[in-house]
Parts: C-alpha cells; structure tokens; sequence
C-alpha cells in the first residue's frame, strides 16, 4: 500500500485532531474522501492539507482536471490497461477503490470514443508480494496491455518492478508510498501521490508542532510499508517519539495486549500507528478498552471506512494523514451513481491514473514506448493534483492531507 495509499480544509486549528489513522479496507464500503463512513453517524471527515513542516497549505482553486472522455474523436486498435491489487482479502477495499476508479474513467472514456475502445484488465494480487510476482508475468505477456495502474501495495511493487521495467510497461501506482521503490533504477515506474518520505515528516511536524504533542509512541505493522512509513515518523519527531514504546508488531495480528501494556506504561499524549486498517481497528479498539485516552493516529493505511466499520467508536477522533487527494466535484457525483457509493480512499488517483493513460492512447500513443514516453513528459491537472513526474517517477509536487473521524 502504501503498501499505500496517499483532502479538504480545515478552518480553525486549536480546537482539530485527536487521533490520526491509516487507512485500508477488505471489502467494498462507503468512501472516506469526503464521503459518507460506516459506524452509526461516525466519518472521515478532511480537514486540512499540509507541508512537510505540518503547516497548512490551501488546496488550489480553479484548476480543471483532464476528462478522459476528451473530445470523443479518438480511434485507436483493441488496447488493454492493467490494474493490479487486492481485490480479495482483508486489505481488498484500497485496491477495490482504485481498480473502480479507473473503471469509471475508462467507462466514460469509450463512451465518448467509440472509434477507441479501451478494456480493463484487473488482477487480484490480494497484497501479497509472492501472489503478484506469479501474476506480473501474465501482465506483461498480453500483448494488448500497454499501461498498468498498480500495483497498490509497497512490498508487492517492490517484487515485481523490475519485471514491469525490463518489459518497458508503465507502471503508475496510486497508493503505493514506501520511500525506496523510486530509487530501484525503474524506468517505468510511476508514483501518483507523495511517498513515506513526505508523509512521515509531513504528519510527525503536524503532531510536534502543529498539535503539540510532547510524548508520542510509535508503532508499526513489520512490512515494507508500516516500517518506512514508521522510521520517517520517528526520525522526524526525534526525542518526542519516546524509545521505551518504540513498538513493532505483525500483519494479522489481532491479540496487542503486549503493545496496549507497552503503550500505557509510558502515558503518551499520542500513538501513531503505522500499518493497515485491518490491525489498526482491534488496536484502537484494545487502546481503548485499556483505559488510553490519548490521541490515536495513523495514515493512508488506515484511512478507509472499513477502519470505522471494524473499530466502531473506539475510531472517534482518530487522525488519519494521507497523501490521497479527496473526492470533489463532478468526479464524486460520478463515481457515487455508479458504483453505488461515495469514492473511496484512492479512488481518485486511480480516476487520474487512468486519465493521464487513457490521453496518452487518444493521443496515438498505442504502444509500451510510446506510453511510457507520455508519461514521462506528462504535465497535467486531475482531480487529486497535477501530475507532472521527475525522472524516478516522482511527483514534482506532494503534499499531504489531514482527516479526522467525527
């Protein structure tokens, strides 16, 4: 996700967060962005973006995305755009989130072209590294794909970029954030949002400078992602990340008295958790049945109403930062009629994701060369941010949002 994964303003900022969390989901929900959660009246509400000092930046206004429906004059030869993620197991809801978003900018892409009928392949990796290395040679092997939009989690990403690079197929993930996968030499791989490097730094100086907090513990999950992601965080808050409560625990773990006893030995004012929804809810849930009152944070992992759904009011004030954009405009009215709910936690980067291949194949670029040279010199607005990449396949602007559940 961000190994994953990865939105709106906030007015005032004393009175704000309580507890930050990361988000991921294992089956299909209502959408945090903006959009409605689960869990009585309980959401995801966005509250402000901010700058790796954890200063708030105003979103930009005004800015029109690309619409991949263009001017419906496109023709073009059977082609293929992949999606690879979870589609099954308890993380399935992030990669069901963006494989939906980019099934509604190809749905309105052909329905626009009918000269130009693009297909999409989606293939369910369930998060597993081991899971996508078998599947990535079936990626590559269909001559007809020439883009794919994943793979969604770090550690798979990490297995299989190399095969995607020697086969010179784009590679554009919309929510995997682990630091490190942009510095493997790819030259096909692209990143839709800010990477842990940003993320971490970005909402341990929102909790040190912006909320105050003194004494934080610092959890992870021990994969690619809850590990990079955790390391940045406590780097950043330097002394404040308190060492006695320096915590790692596993994917899949359900039992965390041994952290929930950990934690409250040291009292701090908050935990960060670094990992997947799937965990964070039993977390949250056995810190507040502990008797821990303090704030409770985590990320993109984390931010997905399945967190809400799963955690039930234990999730209230939690604080989740994400380098996912919301859901606005016509985008989320779209995406809500279609799919029969509010967009989902990277939804969006998979909608802009699609976009930016689907113009590049209106454009005549029909080929893998041809595509991957699109995107390379790809500068553009969506409806999360503009995409323009460096030449590590780096976004060239990243900032982070902040969302709370209330």
């Amino acid at each position: 996700m961000r190994g994953r994964a990865t939105r709106s303003a906030i007015a005032a900022s004393s009175a704000l967060l309580a507890v930050i969390g990361i988000a991921g989901c294992n089956q299909q929900s209502p959408s945090s962005g903006g959009g409605n959660a689960s869990q009585g009246d309980l959401k995801i509400v966005e509250q402000v973006q901010i700058d790796q000092n954890g200063a708030e930046v105003k979103p930009d206004a005004g800015a029109t995305p690309a619409d991949p429906a263009g001017d419906g004059k496109a023709t073009c030869p059977p082609v293929s755009i992949a999606m690879a993620g979870a589609l099954n197991g308890p993380d399935a809801a992030l990669g069901i989130n963006i494989k939906d978003g980019v099934q509604l900018a190809i749905d309105k892409h052909n329905a626009a072209n009918p000269g130009c009928q693009v297909q999409l392949k989606p293939f369910d990796t369930e998060g597993d590294p081991q899971k996508a290395t078998a599947i990535a040679p079936q990626i590559v092997d269909d001559a007809f794909t020439i883009g794919l939009v994943g793979p969604a989690f770090s550690g798979e990403t990490k297995a299989t970029g190399g095969v995607f690079d020697q086969a010179g197929l784009v590679s554009a993930t919309a929510s995997a954030t682990n630091v490190t996968l942009s510095e493997q030499g790819w030259k096909t791989f692209f990143r839709g949002l800010a990477n842990d490097g940003v993320q971490g730094p970005s909402v341990a100086n929102y909790l040190k400078n912006t909320l105050q907090q003194k004494k934080v513990c610092v959890v992870d999950d021990s994969t690619d992602y809850g590990v990079g992601l955790a390391t940045a965080v406590r780097e950043t808050l330097g002394p404040v990340a308190l060492d006695a409560c320096k915590i790692s625990v596993k994917k899949g773990d359900k039992d965390f008295s041994a952290a929930v006893t950990q934690v409250k030995g040291q009292s701090p004012d908050s935990v960060f958790y670094s990992g997947y929804y799937a965990e964070a809810a039993p977390f949250v849930q056995q810190l507040r049945d502990g008797g821990y009152t303090g704030k409770f944070v985590s990320a993109d992992g984390t931010k997905d109403p399945e967190f809400v759904k799963q955690a039930g009011q234990s999730s209230k004030d939690a604080i989740l930062s994400c380098p996912c954009g919301p859901a606005t405009g016509s985008f989320a009215d779209e995406y809500t009629k279609k799919f029969g709910q509010a967009p989902g936690t990277y939804s969006t980067e998979g909608y802009d994701l699609g976009t930016v291949l689907l113009k590049g194949i209106d454009a005549g670029k029909i080929t893998r060369p041809d595509l991957l040279d699109w995107v390379k010199n790809y500068n553009g607005q969506g409806v999360a941010r503009k995409y323009q990449w460096t030449d590590k396949g780096e976004l060239t602007t990243t900032l982070i949002w902040i969302y709370k559940v209330q």
